[in-house]
């Protein structure tokens, strides 16, 4: 059976290229939603088609469960095969390039001809895109960088789609009791945000019955390398898997080699020789007689060595061997035990898909003490924007609904950060909310002096707010917009700000460099999933992980304090 996301990108598909050929666009949006229904689904498909729920999924009807039981069953789906073949081949890779989207692809075609990539690189060559009508000579511009950025990230992936297919195949090696121990490794394990392709590493006796299993499973569409000790397998969503099988006793040493990342590795090397050992994916071995070092777990690798223990998420030679060595790492990395509230979520009031009752249970079941609930504010009319009567009405609800659970509900509201700076809200307005999320949805492509100036000036609103997904970038879909960041953070420094650390799969943003320069400067951090749905509460975890790869502690993160501390720490006020 195909995995959800593989399911979900061909509805994706689906859709785009119905809105190329001009469809109906709540049909359009209809497959874009059940996309996202699906990536948001905890567990797996095959569990929901099997219970016949799938229809219980805000935003699936009778129409497209089927389409899904279709793709899910057979891998293809028959309307999606008509709708590819009665458009050029090349549309669907069009699709791909950022910022460029189906109705211009529709435009171009019309005007063009254009119906691939090579076709259209072409073309803004010649300086032909410029004649089309919308178009101009920076949007011909625009479309080359986007085309170069397409063919930089075309073989990855988003960290939870590799991470869900990694972690399947894990608990299947694992229940195949061929092997002693398995594990994701490479930069799945060090939860980049973008997978290349997936590692698994196995301690095991039986290597070949252990390769057999993993060619075997659900999901593999073929077989590139079957050996005892690697095989390679291509998966139905083109994700290319590694599996390395070794002894148990070397499996830590291999397991330390294969998550990497390589730059990390080569300092480790460059240590063991000056310590008078060798190591390799093979174990760690005195120089002086060859005789290997007993190593039962990576730590023992890193203790040889004189150093900390590394977490695999900071293992990018950014900084971490020099502190290992100096027993200066992080103390208390944050841990998703430590975060006390959700933050940054979205309602059926906006754009969400699950009700402020919905939402909070959700929450209280996760153990969580406190949630904000922040809906979109008006300018944002494309997400359902709340404007001052709908927030006032919000609050009466949040009230009933505060009757009903114990977690302690605060109302709050994801604000645009307008042109100017501003807020699109009144300051009679934000003072009586607990919670300010300020966030930019609209002009992302301000130069970098413009946008730098708007967030200085939202900076220094006296208002305390937490700046929303700050880099504005989609993973492996929009660059991140232009800014001084060194100039932003040292005015952050100084200003009633806390950072998100958006855990929404396609944002996961900050970047880790951009945490490390906002511990530095000791801006305090926020932990957020943006969910606009029940599952999408789930995030928490990458937001965790986001964090943790920039070396934040568990003392800057605000919503590790207990309810009664955050609330005070972030009121919005005024002065």
């Amino acid at each position: 059976m195909v995995d959800k996301v593989a399911v979900a990108r061909a509805l994706r598909e689906l859709g785009m290229l119905l809105e190329v050929q001009g469809e109906n666009p709540f049909k359009v949006r209809a497959y874009e939603n059940g996309a996202r229904a699906l990536e948001e689904l905890p567990g797996g498909l095959d569990e929901v088609i099997a219970a016949g729920t799938l229809t219980e999924i805000p935003g699936i009807g009778k129409a497209l469960a089927a389409k899904i039981e279709e793709l899910a069953r057979t891998g293809r789906l028959e309307l999606l095969d008509r709708t590819r073949a009665a458009l050029p081949a090349g549309i669907g890779e069009m699709l791909r390039i950022p910022d460029l989207g189906p109705k211009k692809i529709a435009a171009l075609h019309a005007a063009l001809g254009i119906g691939s990539v090579p076709d259209l690189e072409q073309a803004c060559r010649e300086g032909r895109v410029r004649e089309v009508k919308g178009f101009g000579e920076k949007t011909e511009r625009k479309i080359l960088e986007g085309i170069e950025r397409l063919r930089t990230a075309s073989a990855r992936v988003r960290l939870p789609e590799a991470r869900e297919v990694g972690e399947r195949l894990v608990r299947r090696l694992r229940e195949s009791g061929a092997a002693e121990q398995v594990e994701l490794a490479g930069s799945a394990r060090r939860w980049k945000d973008t997978v290349g392709d997936l590692d698994l590493v196995a301690g095991s006796r039986e290597p070949a019955r252990l390769s057999a299993v993993l060619c075997a499973a659900p999901g593999v569409e073929s077989v590139v390398a079957h050996g005892e000790t690697k095989t390679t397998v291509r998966m139905a969503g083109g994700l290319s898997v590694d599996l390395r099988v070794v002894p148990p006793e070397d499996y830590p040493s291999l397991l330390l080699h294969m998550t990497g990342s390589k730059e990390h590795n080569v300092r480790l090397r460059a240590l063991a020789r000056e310590a008078g050992f060798t190591l390799s994916e093979y174990g760690l071995e005195r120089l002086a007689d060859g005789r290997k070092v007993p190593v039962h777990a990576e730590a023992d690798v890193y203790r040889a060595l004189g150093l900390q223990p590394v977490p695999p998420e900071l293992r990018q030679d950014t900084g971490e061997v020099e502190a290992a060595r100096e027993g200066k790492l992080p103390a208390e990395l944050v841990t998703l035990g430590d975060l006390k509230g959700m933050v940054h979520v979205h309602t059926r009031w906006s754009d969400g898909r699950a009700s402020v009752e919905e939402m909070a249970r959700a929450a209280q079941e996760m153990g969580m003490e406190y949630l904000a609930i922040t809906d979109h504010s008006r300018s944002a009319s494309y997400a359902g924007g709340l404007d001052e009567s709908r927030l006032r009405a919000q609050w009466d609800e949040i009230a009933l609904v505060q009757t009903k659970v114990r977690i302690r509900l605060l109302r709050g509201t994801e604000a645009d950060i307008l042109e100017s700076g501003a807020l699109d809200w009144s300051d009679a307005v934000l003072e009586q909310l607990d919670v300010v999320v300020a966030s930019v949805h609209s002009r992302m492509k301000m130069d970098t002096e413009a946008m730098t100036g708007r967030i200085l000036r939202m900076l220094e609103l006296p208002v305390f707010k937490i700046w929303g997904h700050p880099t504005g970038r989609l993973l492996l879909e929009r660059e991140p917009y232009g800014l001084d960041m060194e100039k932003v953070m040292d005015a952050a420094a100084t200003s009633r700000v806390a950072l998100e650390v958006n855990g929404d799969p396609h944002r996961l943003d900050l970047e880790p460099r951009h945490l490390r320069m906002a511990r530095e400067r000791g801006i305090p951090v926020v932990l957020a999933t943006d969910a606009h749905s029940v599952a999408g509460l789930s995030n928490l975890p990458y937001a965790v992980m986001t964090a943790r790869r920039g070396w934040v502690e568990r003392d800057e993160v605000l919503n590790a304090l207990p309810a009664a501390k955050f609330t005070a720490r972030v009121r919005p006020g005024a002065g």
